[in-house]
């Protein structure tokens, strides 16, 4: 017989490994290729923080032009691989699952209206991730975020700190976006919380809110108040706000969530335990009874949630954030599936 002739890539490069397949060891997988899971791809691949990106969503066509999109910038990234598919097999083994897919918020109507709906959709995205990852953290961002993470945490099986809410991640960073635009200086040096609810009820912790360490209660202490001569309560107002505003004015909300996004996967995978506004289990926190998801400052590490802080509010911001819980709950519990 005549020996089989060697192609291009036979004269070009000797194997060494020739039975073994290459293995992703910091895999992460997103859920939906809307314009918030496409936002959360490319801050997560510009940040080479996962050695294999996958992409899901029920829409073949769209799914697959955008990760021939992101492949074809291949250069110009340091992720090894991108794939995608719409059978979930394509997410096996990832450490980190971004769940964005669901009903997109409409103009004029709140979080809160979302949430039948993407339950719905919850009902079949949750357990087909937890099937092919069953080590994975899974990270919601699809609103309602905070009855949405209750939802994937009953529907995953998952112990608690494994199912994270991006929560007010980004609530306090658009908070301190504002608080460094009124003082002149750099958002990174401006130190303040939001807590409690992504949307409506959030609670702004004007009581933590500090420069250099230098309390801006202690130097004014009626801000956040209505006493208040300088109205910084209208600061929370417009983080509130900050999102129906860019629906009104784009058609939706996207680099924002997906540079926050970036910043948690960030903190999971190199596990470094800095401290985030993310959701989560609050029952017996703050004398919250219920099994409600809010958000609170919580270290992340490669395990999920490994420690919660322990924020000493005023008596005022405890009420909010009370108040919150219950606003959560009275929807939450009357929820199908």
């Amino acid at each position: 017989m005549r020996a089989k002739m060697a192609n291009l890539k036979d004269k070009l490069i000797g194997h060494l490994v020739t039975s073994q397949q290459s293995q992703s060891h910091n895999k992460i997988t997103i859920v939906g290729v809307g314009a918030v899971g496409m936002a959360c791809a490319i801050s997560i691949l510009m940040k080479d923080l996962a050695d294999e990106v996958a992409l899901v969503d029920v829409m073949e066509d769209k799914l697959k032009g955008e990760m021939m999109d992101l492949q074809h910038g291949s250069l110009f990234l340091h992720t090894a691989k991108i794939v995608s598919g719409k059978d979930y097999s394509v997410t096996a083994g990832s450490k980190l699952v971004v769940v964005t897919a669901g009903a997109r918020q409409q103009e004029g109507e709140s979080r809160l209206n979302l949430v039948q709906r993407n339950v719905n959709i919850f009902k079949f995205i949750i357990p087909n991730i937890v099937k092919y990852s069953p080590e994975c953290i899974i990270l919601v961002v699809s609103n309602p975020v905070d009855i949405l993470t209750y939802v994937a945490w009953k529907l995953s099986g998952l112990p608690v700190h494994r199912v994270i809410g991006s929560g007010c991640n980004l609530d306090s960073a658009r908070f301190r976006y504002l608080m460094g635009e009124r003082l002149g200086i750099h958002s990174s040096s401006c130190h303040a919380w939001v807590i409690g609810e992504h949307g409506d009820s959030s609670v702004p912790v004007w009581s933590g809110m500090n420069v250099a360490g230098v309390s801006l209660q202690g130097l004014h202490p009626e801000i956040g108040t209505d006493k208040d001569k300088e109205n910084w309560k209208k600061m929370h107002k417009d983080v509130v706000d900050s999102a129906y505003e860019v629906i009104k004015l784009k058609g939706y909300t996207s680099w924002a969530i997906g540079m926050s996004v970036a910043d948690l996967a960030e903190t999971i995978m190199k596990n470094l335990c800095k401290v985030h506004p993310v959701s989560t289990m609050v029952k017996d926190f703050y004398d919250i009874k219920n099994n409600v998801f809010l958000s609170l400052p919580c270290a992340l590490s490669n395990q999920g949630i490994c420690t919660i802080v322990k924020m000493v509010l005023k008596p005022e911001e405890e009420k909010q954030l009370q108040k919150s819980a219950t606003t959560l709950w009275d929807i939450q519990k009357d929820l199908q599936f």
